[in-house]
């Protein structure tokens, strides 16, 4: 691979097209929000790792990945760590991307199961204390039930089927209840965005998290819809796929 940078050589399919990307190779992630990086030049450079989870599965030392980079004078580390080669499928590793390719989703009507919302408005506070905000309230004409809805990034799989979380998450088990408690007053949407193309099925990671995936169903036998969506991720950019089959069958009871 030359040592330049990706050159975006086809939109027309992306919802969302990628700046200029660097190759290199992954020697390390540490400190959560760090990754040394060789570039095919022999470079050898910090990163920024936007990605605060684990990474299970997608942070193998040795493997390919992409970087963008920034010309802004004031950030500490240039480069950012974007996706990673698994299998030879690219992986978006980039946990700020999800929320903002969601929104472009929204803004392009492309789930309409949502309805005919009028007003999309992201981090709004709710929950009993006020202490937490949904990714998106979307809002509409009188009649409209407002639909608070939720976003993870899913980069966890065992293809074809797409798994979350990859770790046990007390923040994602809060955002249950308080999803559920909304309902059926409002509407609670959980999508999980699954940051991978080669998945074609998704369920809850009961492996690593088994409460959530209690929760997760209980919450859908009370009206918590669920949204498991389809992505391809390549160096120019990303494409939506459509819907990947839910699948609730994994849970072991003990």
């Amino acid at each position: 691979m030359d040592t330049g940078a990706f050159q975006d050589l086809a939109t027309q399919n992306l919802i969302y097209a990628y700046p200029p990307l660097y190759e290199g190779i992954l020697i390390k992630r540490y400190k959560r929000f760090f990754a040394d990086i060789e570039l095919t030049s022999g470079e050898i450079i910090t990163a920024h790792c936007p990605n605060t989870g684990p990474m299970t599965g997608v942070s193998t030392v040795g493997s390919r990945v992409l970087v963008s980079k920034s010309n802004n004078p004031k950030r500490k580390l240039a480069y950012t760590w974007e996706l990673i080669s698994v299998d030879g499928v690219w992986v978006g590793v980039n946990t700020a991307m999800p929320n903002r390719v969601t929104k472009l989703v929204l803004e392009k009507y492309l789930l309409p199961t949502l309805g005919n919302y009028q007003k999309i408005t992201p981090e709004v506070a709710y929950g009993e204390a006020k202490d937490s905000r949904i990714d998106f309230l979307l809002t509409g004409d009188e009649g409209f039930t407002p639909v608070y809805l939720e976003v993870k990034s899913t980069t966890l799989a065992q293809p074809p089927l797409a798994l979350f979380p990859d770790t046990e998450t007390t923040r994602g088990q809060k955002h249950l209840r308080e999803l559920t408690a909304l309902l059926p007053q409002y509407r609670g949407v959980m999508l999980y965005f699954i940051n991978r193309g080669d998945c074609d099925r998704f369920s809850p990671g009961d492996e690593f998290d088994r409460l959530y995936g209690q929760l997760l169903r209980e919450g859908i036998a009370q009206g918590l819809e669920v949204l498991p969506c389809r992505f391809q991720i390549t160096p120019q950019g990303i494409v939506y796929l459509g819907l990947a089959e839910l699948g609730l069958e994994n849970l072991v009871e003990n």
